[in-house]
């Protein structure tokens, strides 16, 4: 059998389990759920070796800057965690622009910055 037919009755196998056997939709979500905590943990077991080999540049950029750089990512956390609530409104979605756009312009500027000495 080709590999590519294989794995497609086994999506197709899955999808049938989900979509037929009772409690299967809640099974489905567990698991999404589950990839979703495994995946974040990941994402920040990458950001502390980061952190962990960039130590001495974020010591250096200052108080002031490295404030700017810590405010900065907060604010764009907390905004993708708002996201969904957020994009309901109109205004929502432009109060989620400026935040995002002002975040990422205070990375960039304190990149910059940093680099320019």
């Amino acid at each position: 059998m080709n590999a590519n037919v294989r794995n497609l009755l086994i999506v197709l196998a899955i999808a049938a389990l989900v979509a037929l056997v009772p409690g299967g939709g809640t099974g489905a979500n567990v698991a999404l759920q589950a990839a979703s905590v495994a995946f974040l943990a990941a994402l920040a077991w990458f950001a502390s070796i980061l952190y962990r080999q960039h130590r001495l540049e974020l010591d250096s950029l200052g108080d002031r800057r490295r404030a700017a750089l810590y405010i900065s990512l907060g604010v764009a956390t907390v905004t993708l965690t708002a996201t969904p609530r957020l994009w309901h409104t109109s205004a929502g979605s432009v109060a989620w622009l400026v935040l995002m756009g002002a975040a990422v312009y205070t990375v960039v500027a304190v990149v910059w910055s940093a680099r320019r000495y």
